[in-house]
């Protein structure tokens, strides 16, 4: 019974450590910090872009089609793309056939999206997790990062404010 009530008591206070160790990755400050570069691989049936290339503000969502939390954020995802919002997407560890699969079925946002296999990518942009979306000033800087699914809220705080200023930028 004790051994029990121990490991009851670990598993709450990982639990805590963990829900407060997202909380600090979600909400922390981004100053703006250049893009790395990045080796991504060509999604067959879909435009993929290059970061230098692209004009004005930006966002790039890493998710993958395996990711339960990705699945959730998709509708966000569709209604930011019917707003205009120019949004990229890296599909993190996964493969060009579920990738497809997920976009067929979902629909696609991505005004480009390509493939991160190996990781690389994700690990020159500090990605923790998936999904992930970076805001992208006109000059390529990366202005905020949300760790987690968009909501409402994240756009409204967040998301919105960053495209505001990262349109200024020239």
């Amino acid at each position: 019974m004790t051994r029990a009530i121990r490991f009851l008591a670990v598993l709450g206070i990982l639990a805590l450590l963990t829900v407060l160790g997202l909380r600090w990755y979600q909400a922390r400050p981004a100053a703006p910090e250049p893009m790395p570069a990045l080796t991504l691989a060509v999604l067959d049936g879909r435009p993929s872009f290059d970061p230098a290339a692209i004009e004005g503000p930006y966002l790039i969502n890493v998710w993958g089609s395996w990711c339960p939390y990705c699945q959730m954020e998709h509708p966000v995802l569709m209604a930011l793309q019917a707003e205009g919002i120019a949004i990229y997407g890296i599909a993190f560890r996964d493969t060009a056939a579920a990738a497809n699969a997920s976009l067929d079925r979902l629909g696609d946002p991505y005004a480009g999206v390509m493939l991160d296999v190996d990781g690389r990518s994700a690990q020159a942009l500090g990605i923790a997790g998936t999904p992930e979306t970076l805001v992208v000033g006109a000059d390529g800087q990366i202005l905020a990062r949300w760790s987690g699914p968009l909501t409402a809220s994240v756009l409204r705080n967040r998301i919105y404010p960053a495209l505001e200023r990262g349109a200024g930028q020239d």
